[in-house]
């Protein structure tokens, strides 16, 4: 049994002294809820919430052909993405199976900052650094550099612009922009994992307990309250995001998981796991394996990932995650289906829940999609 001490964030003591829940997460404690996860939920759906993400694996690329390790390395094709943007891309394996899903910024005419989920950060950079051989880039382990935070939320860009003076009206969602941010400097990045509007601020792990401070004052009258990883997980089930070690695994190429868009065949060049992916892309256009589906309950039992998905009396797929929720008031979940069950509507599929098979409705993805 592993005896490794969790990892801390910078923010960890105040964590605590706001009475939050802790719990191990991919190595690092972190808080889980604060107070009510439905409360946290419902704040960033309706005003905004707070998160400290500090846990996510910052890797920096840089040097004359840093982009085309970039495109050799990943699935999308990191050459269109100009200055100041952001995209979302996988990596992959030879065998095309996911080694992890990211957000790859670029920062200056050379600079690349990939951010990988925690659990894979180790996975991703070593992978990035077998990669790089033979090209003029360095990888760089940048994970102790960066703390970040998220204010989440359609109160977010009021909150945000009463502590920073740089154009948030300006920003584009899936853009970055350096600024000052209640006097510390940041990355300033329009993206978030909740489906709602929403901001990432990466900074020095030095400047964290200022900046939430001052993001908390900001916010006090609009709503704004800290967010565990409870509610996070709750959020981006509705807006039907995947999550690593759930809807991707190694054991999934990107077309087995509905996201074969971000593997971009047109660029020039080979990259890893190309042969592979062209074939899971003719096969998920001639006989599609299983296909994620959302399932929306009739009762009120909650389906958890592993639960077998079934209907007439067969096994036709696998829940991924499921947990009740705060925005429909019913148990949802995510999971791979048979294609024959995979049309929104399709009746009679149930989930087995501990023996019993309660019925779900197939709907499409997302469960929820915010008025712009």
């Amino acid at each position: 049994m592993s005896t490794t001490t969790p990892r801390l964030t910078a923010l960890d003591a105040l964590h605590r002294s706001l009475g939050a829940t802790m719990t191990d997460f991919a190595g690092w404690d972190m808080p889980l809820r604060y107070a009510s996860e439905r409360d946290e939920h419902n704040a960033v759906r309706t005003k905004a919430g707070l998160f400290d993400l500090s846990h996510m694996g910052e890797i920096t690329v840089t040097g004359p052909q840093a982009v085309a390790l970039l495109n050799f390395a990943l699935v999308g094709n990191i050459g269109t993405v100009s200055v100041g943007r952001a995209r979302y891309t996988m990596i992959c394996a030879e065998d095309g199976g996911i080694l992890d899903d990211l957000i790859v910024y670029r920062l200056g005419e050379t600079e690349y900052m990939v951010v990988a989920n925690a659990g894979n950060a180790q996975i991703v950079l070593d992978a990035l650094t077998a990669r790089a051989e033979g090209f003029d880039a360095e990888v760089r382990d940048d994970r102790d550099a960066y703390a970040l935070l998220a204010v989440q939320g359609p109160e977010s860009p009021a909150i945000l612009g009463a502590v920073t003076d740089a154009d948030l009206d300006g920003l584009k969602y899936y853009a970055g922009l350096p600024g000052t941010v209640a006097g510390v400097p940041a990355l300033i990045a329009r993206t978030g994992y909740t489906g709602e509007d929403g901001f990432e601020l990466f900074v020095a792990p030095e400047h964290a307990e200022q900046l939430w401070k001052a993001l908390t004052e900001a916010g006090a009258s609009r709503g704004l309250i800290p967010c565990g990883l409870s509610c996070r997980d709750t959020l981006r089930l509705e807006a039907g995001m995947p999550l690593y070690g759930h809807e991707l695994t190694t054991a999934l190429t990107p077309f087995d998981a509905g996201l074969g868009r971000v593997v971009k065949f047109e660029k020039e060049g080979d990259f890893v796991g190309r042969k592979a992916l062209e074939a899971a892309a003719e096969r998920a256009e001639t006989a599609p394996p299983r296909k994620l589906v959302g399932l929306v309950a009739e009762g009120r039992r909650v389906p958890r990932a592993g639960f077998p998905v079934v209907a007439d009396g067969q096994v036709i797929g696998e829940v991924t995650s499921g947990a009740p929720s705060p925005t429909l008031g019913k148990p949802i979940a995510m999971a791979y289906v048979d294609a024959a069950h995979a049309t929104p509507g399709t009746t009679g599929v149930a989930v087995d829940i501990r023996g019993s098979h309660e019925p779900y409705e197939v709907v499409a993805l997302p469960f929820y999609k915010r008025q712009k």
